[in-house]
């Protein structure tokens, strides 16, 4: 039988906040935020990221993104260069002690999650994962099946 979609909703929003909670208990030890972890994370790639790229990975407003990039420039975790391809645009980067910064939370992180690892290493884990991303994919403003019809049809 399949799942009404407020169950759903109830049980997704439920392993958020248990997650973001859990990640937050061990990255208070060092006073970061569950935003500035996603932002260290994505830029740990070596790859620069613009500010657009960044809001979406941490969830956060433009001018409040601005504001935490701004505080991580501050504390030499993260540097902003222009982007040679559209030079109106900023790319930022970690610095040196950013990547070291980052290596250290995403080690404690590992380590506390350890006693997940079987979970989701397992064949369900990339099971999880590929119907977390369908899913998230089918919600971000995307006409499923069907409705398009539905819509058509409550407008005559």
């Amino acid at each position: 039988m399949a799942r009404r979609p407020q169950d759903l909703l109830h049980l997704l929003t439920r392993a958020e906040r248990l997650s973001v909670r859990r990640v937050q208990s061990v990255l208070d030890e060092f006073e970061c935020s569950v935003e500035t972890w996603r932002v260290l994370d994505l830029l740990s790639d070596g790859q620069g990221h613009n500010m657009t790229a960044l809001a979406d990975h941490a969830f956060l407003p433009a001018p409040t993104l601005t504001k935490l990039i701004d505080q991580l420039v501050d504390q030499n975790l993260v540097f902003r260069r222009i982007d040679p391809a559209d030079r109106r645009r900023v790319l930022a980067h970690l610095t040196p002690r950013g990547m070291r910064h980052w290596q250290l939370l995403a080690r404690e992180l590992r380590l506390d999650w350890a006693e997940l690892e079987p979970l989701l290493a397992g064949e369900d884990g990339p099971r999880l994962a590929t119907l977390l991303d369908q899913l998230a994919d089918a919600l971000d403003g995307r006409v499923t099946p069907g409705r398009e019809e539905r819509a058509a049809g409550r407008a005559r």
